[in-house]
């Protein structure tokens, strides 16, 4: 057993078999930072392991990232060969439901591949292979990795807490049914579970400006993760073409 930080700086005992010091280290790396989500959707241009490498160690050369998040075995084995930063591995197998590190087989093969932070989906939704969460935090801890929750509600984040996650996210919010259906970040979630929780909460979805980043922190964040307003090139396109008129203005 080795110990993580909490949320008001201190420590508290964790299950994972990695050392302590390194545990420490690794969550201590992410403090008031910024981790930047390195994805591409199906069919997306960009959408290959060598993309996402470039992709990673572009946002994490000269800027203070803390860390990055990246989808997929391939695409976590390309990332990890080029950017010695956190890495926080996911697998998402499917498109609907829990499909975000679905079992802990796919949690098993994403510490494998070298992340050191995986997350899963820690909502209270039934799991595909009808196996209950805490087996996939276990998978993790003894990978010698931690885990992350990702969740979209108060109680999922304290019910993954008491099961031994090592970090709670806010990425799911929304993406839920009894989740707020709301345009931006959801900063009441981030605050309550930064007051509630002794492990860091990290804030994750629909994060598009610096100002809201900066929000996320004030609300208790022990980081920022940010995805497409950073690393999606159609969607920053997208709204900078919307913004215009799309015909040339009369003389």
């Amino acid at each position: 057993m080795t110990e993580a930080p909490t949320g008001d700086g201190g420590v508290r005992p964790s299950r994972t078999t990695m050392p302590a010091d390194r545990a420490d280290a690794l969550l201590r790396q992410l403090r008031g930072k910024l981790v930047v989500s390195c994805q591409a959707p199906p069919g997306d241009p960009l959408r290959a392991p060598a993309h996402m490498a470039a992709m990673a160690a572009s946002v994490t050369a000269g800027a203070p990232v803390a860390g990055v998040r990246v989808q997929g075995v391939e695409d976590i084995e390309a990332v990890r060969a080029v950017v010695g930063h956190p890495l926080i591995g996911l697998w998402k197998d499917g498109t609907e439901g829990v499909y975000i590190t679905p079992t802990a087989a796919h949690a098993r093969a994403v510490a494998e591949a070298g992340a050191e932070i995986v997350a899963a989906d820690a909502t209270g939704r039934p799991r595909p292979d009808g196996r209950p969460l805490s087996e996939t935090v276990e998978a993790v801890h003894r990978a010698g990795a931690l885990f992350m929750a990702d969740v979209s509600t108060v109680e999922e984040g304290v019910a993954a807490a008491g099961l031994g996650a090592d970090l709670v996210s806010t990425t799911l919010s929304g993406y839920t049914p009894y989740s707020p259906q709301q345009p931006g970040p959801d900063l009441a979630l981030v605050r309550e579970l930064a007051g509630r929780l002794d492990i860091p909460v990290c804030a994750e979805g629909r994060l598009r400006t610096p100002e809201e980043a900066r929000a996320a922190m004030e609300a208790g964040a022990w980081a920022v993760v940010v995805g497409g307003a950073i690393t999606a090139p159609a969607a920053i396109a997208g709204r900078f073409a919307a913004a215009l008129p799309g015909e040339p203005a009369s003389r």
